[in-house]
């Protein structure tokens, strides 16, 4: 079940999250280290918002087709991210297959998680 978005005008939560093992910050705020971890690189971000300037110019002559062009692109979009997570997953599995994972490197990939988990919610 997917959770209902909250309300424009409810104020967003910016205390820090208690017990937080990978930072002191808040957990609305990223560090530099986080954000160097993107969902999409700059060559598919570009090609993506290429795309949608396309179909929002095509809207105005067949928006029937705009529409359905938009949710081709969007499936897209959404079949590229699996395929990073699934990546980032399988390089995870063949480090750790090699023995116990320092705690350090567990933290550097929650850390890496926080930041596309914090992407993922951001409007």
């Amino acid at each position: 079940m997917i959770a209902e978005p909250t309300r424009d005008d409810e104020p967003a939560s910016t205390e820090p999250a208690l017990n937080d093992p990978v930072s002191k910050e808040p957990a609305a705020e990223e560090s530099s280290e986080d954000s160097e971890h993107t969902l999409f690189g700059d060559i598919d971000v570009e090609r993506f918002r290429g795309s949608w300037q396309g179909i929002q110019t095509e809207f105005v002559d067949d928006p029937r087709r705009a529409v359905k062009e938009a949710d081709e692109l969007v499936a897209a979009v959404i079949q590229n991210l699996a395929a990073t997570f699934a990546e980032h997953k399988k390089e995870l599995e063949s480090a750790w297959s090699q023995g116990e994972p320092a705690t350090e490197d567990l933290r550097i990939a929650l850390r890496r998680y926080r930041s596309f988990f914090n992407q993922l919610l951001r409007s």
